[in-house]
């Protein structure tokens, strides 16, 4: 089994991915910074801009690793050899969920101006969609369609081809955030503010299930089902397309927000009092 490590990244790592190089690239978001971690645990720091809140990040098709900066309402884009470069969106428009779109662009949320964009590997941005509600994460859905969550709105959208079509999440002020595409033909979501997290399979009804703990971000476990960070908790949750629930205790006050699968099937997570954690999952 591979070992467990707990890496000290100043600056509030918030959401990671990981690269093409085989190393993990965390958004620092009171750092304004973004950090490559190894799995042996070593730390390089590339810094971005002092105000610019590096938010959401994720794998290009281009081989570099793009993230939202909320703010000073840009689309960033590292390099795995650290270059960096910046691509302006309208003022306020405070960029947050960012994922890579079936068409080989990526596509973000403007959560200031309630908009769904896309953004070509060259720089060139669109507004797709503007379905208000702040949308928060995105994620490609099984179905080659673009998911994401309307936290105000209480909703989870769906993008196909410009129309957009919502579904209301039945508790009522659930607050919506994390979403993730899933190896069941699913897509997942957590609602922080009720303490759950949803599933909609394509065909069949939403369901929800209750979580402990302020449910944040939620990603898809290889071997099935989903993993998610409970913020509120201090604890990840292994959640089985059954309902099962597993629960791992992390240090308390260590805020664990972004998941991402590594290279080698292990978990990572992004806790923002200072810290990158590896967690096997077999």
């Amino acid at each position: 089994m591979s070992r467990i490590f707990e890496v000290a990244v100043d600056g509030g790592p918030y959401a990671l991915a990981a690269g093409a190089d085989g190393a993990m690239w965390v958004t620092l978001v009171h750092r304004g910074a973004i950090a490559r971690v190894t799995a042996p645990g070593d730390v390089e720091i590339y810094p971005v801009a002092q105000d610019s809140r590096p938010s959401i990040i994720t794998a290009g098709p281009d081989g570099a690793l793009w993230f939202t900066r909320a703010g000073d309402d840009r689309i960033g884009r590292i390099s795995t050899a650290g270059r960096l470069d910046a691509f302006e969106l309208g003022s306020g428009s405070a960029p947050y969920g960012i994922t890579a779109g079936p068409d080989g662009a990526l596509w973000f949320t403007a959560t200031g101006t309630g908009v769904i964009g896309r953004i070509d590997v060259d720089g060139v941005v669109s507004e797709e969609a503007a379905p208000g509600g702040m949308p928060s994460m995105i994620t490609t859905g099984p179905d080659g369609a673009l998911w994401f969550t309307l936290n105000r709105a209480n909703a989870i959208g769906r993008l196909d081809r410009g129309a957009v079509t919502l579904r209301t999440v039945p508790t009522p002020g659930a607050g919506p955030v994390g979403i993730a595409g899933t190896h069941d033909d699913a897509v997942w979501f957590t609602a922080i503010t009720a303490d759950k997290v949803g599933r909609i399979p394509m065909d069949e009804a939403l369901q929800e299930l209750d979580l402990p703990g302020k449910p944040h971000a939620v990603v898809a476990d290889p071997a099935g089902g989903v993993w998610v960070s409970l913020w509120g908790a201090d604890q990840i949750a292994r959640v089985h397309a059954d309902g099962e629930v597993a629960t791992i205790d992390l240090p308390a006050g260590s805020e664990p927000h972004g998941l991402a699968i590594g290279p080698d099937g292990a978990l990572w997570v992004a806790l923002e009092a200072g810290f990158v954690m590896r967690l096997p999952t077999v």
